[in-house]
C-alpha cells in the first residue's frame, strides 16, 4: 500500500510573529502525536536561494503510512481546531497530497 505525503504551504499574515508561528507548529507537531498512522512531521520557514514560493513563508511535510490514516486525519476534530487557527493567522494556504511507495 502506498504512503501518502501530505504538504502544507503557508504565507502568514504580515504581524504574525515567530513565537505564534511556533505556537502553531507545535500545535501541528502535537495533533501528529494524536493521530493514528503518521510516520514522521517536519516544518519550518522557507530559505531557498530560487525566489519561486509566490510569497509562502513557512511550509510542513507529513507522511502518513496509508491513505486511509491520512482520510482520518482530515476529518479528526483537532485537526479542524488546528487548521482553523492556522488559517486565522494566514494569508494563503496550499494543502498538497501524493503517494509515494
Amino acid at each position: 500500500m502506498p504512503k501518502v505525503k501530505h504538504v502544507g504551504l503557508i504565507k502568514f499574515k504580515e504581524g504574525t510573529t515567530e513565537e505564534q508561528i511556533d505556537q502553531l507548529f507545535d500545535e501541528v507537531l502535537d495533533l501528529t502525536e494524536a493521530v493514528d498512522g503518521i510516520e514522521d512531521y517536519v516544518a519550518g520557514a522557507n530559505n531557498s536561494p530560487e525566489s519561486m514560493n509566490n510569497g509562502f513563508t513557512h511550509g510542513y511535510v507529513m507522511t502518513f503510512t496509508e491513505p486511509a490514516n491520512r482520510d482520518a486525519f482530515v476529518q479528526h476534530a483537532e485537526h479542524s481546531r488546528v487548521k482553523g487557527r492556522l488559517l486565522d493567522h494566514a494569508d494563503a494556504y496550499v494543502v498538497l497530497d501524493f503517494e509515494v511507495s
